[in-house]
């Protein structure tokens, strides 16, 4: 199906993402993880949460742990552009059949919390607490130095149907993978901030979250985190990479947390702000679309991903496969 055309004028405007929340089975083991192993700041913590930030980031946190029984995602929240444009979305999803409610997030403002036409939930904002920057502080860069959350893939059964309906309010899609065969979207990248993307969209069972991906100042970061992951018992923990993405020209590492929440550390992308920007395509088949420098993707790449709570996947519909590594 054909890629649609970009909707620049949504029916609320949505800035860009902003935080995940995560639960863990293991809080303590999951703060060591984030904390002294990739470098994110705690921001507040008590005996069932701990709040990150980046080293970029103003805002209070880009992720929120939540001791669990199980492990799953509780939500992929997203800023807006001001309080209005709340109401905006609030009115939008209840006329689309959505549920909605309005709902107490720590530090921060008025958060709506919905869903997508999948069910996976979203939740949007407008206020949240300011803290001081530190991004001079540089007695702080620890670990992979992560200066901001850049954006999340899920897992979908149907790509051109998400692609739809995240165009309805706003997302553009910046490149693509196309089965030749069926003509049907196997991937999508789509953004809001003018990067490559906010989300992207991945065949397979879902809804489930793929990965979330922090961005970082350079490829030689990534290098020093393998170092130190593969030193301080982690070393299992890293799936795939380093390389270079050759759909978005990213420099890449994909790891997994002790719960299995798979986290990219990503750099080197491209600005996207241009409205009228083509979309790229990428033939399924190609090994460069995976990496540029032709490596395929083990099988836990296409396979593994994180439950939304209380949200049952459902099988793809599309039967085309992807180049995996043997």
């Amino acid at each position: 199906m054909p890629i649609p055309a970009p909707n620049l004028y949504p029916p609320f405007n949505i800035i860009r993402l902003s935080h995940v929340d995560f639960g863990v089975k293991d809080l303590t083991a999951s703060k060591s993880f984030y904390v002294d192993t990739l470098g994110l700041q705690i921001t507040d913590e008590d005996d069932t949460t701990v709040y990150l930030r980046a080293m970029e980031e103003r805002g209070h946190h880009c992720m929120v742990l939540h001791k669990s029984d199980t492990a799953h995602v509780k939500a992929l929240s997203y800023k807006v552009f001001d309080e209005g444009e709340l109401d905006k979305a609030h009115d939008w999803f209840k006329a689309k059949g959505h549920k909605v409610a309005w709902v107490e997030r720590p530090y921060q403002g008025r958060t709506l919390a919905t869903h997508d036409h999948l069910g996976m939930p979203m939740e949007f904002y407008f206020k949240m607490d300011r803290l001081p920057p530190i991004h001079q502080k540089y007695a702080l860069y620890k670990g992979v130095k992560p200066l901001r959350i850049d954006h999340f893939n899920c897992f979908v059964p149907d790509v051109d149907e998400a692609v739809a309906f995240y165009n309805e309010i706003g997302f553009r899609v910046t490149e693509y993978t196309e089965d030749s065969e069926s003509q049907r979207l196997w991937a999508a990248w789509t953004h809001r901030k003018g990067g490559v993307h906010d989300i992207a969209f991945t065949n397979g069972l879902g809804p489930r979250l793929h990965h979330t991906a922090f961005w970082v100042p350079t490829p030689l970061n990534i290098i020093d985190l393998l170092d130190l992951m593969s030193t301080t018992g982690y070393v299992a923990n890293i799936e795939r990479g380093p390389g270079r993405h050759g759909i978005s020209n990213a420099f890449f590492l994909y790891i997994l947390d002790p719960d299995g929440h798979r986290i990219e550390i990503y750099c080197s992308d491209y600005q996207t702000v241009d409205p009228d920007l083509e979309a790229i395509r990428w033939d399924l088949k190609d090994p460069q679309r995976q990496t540029l420098w032709g490596a395929a993707a083990p099988r836990s790449w296409f396979e593994h991903g994180s439950l939304f709570e209380g949200l049952e996947p459902v099988a793809s519909t599309l039967g085309a496969s992807p180049i995996i590594a043997p």
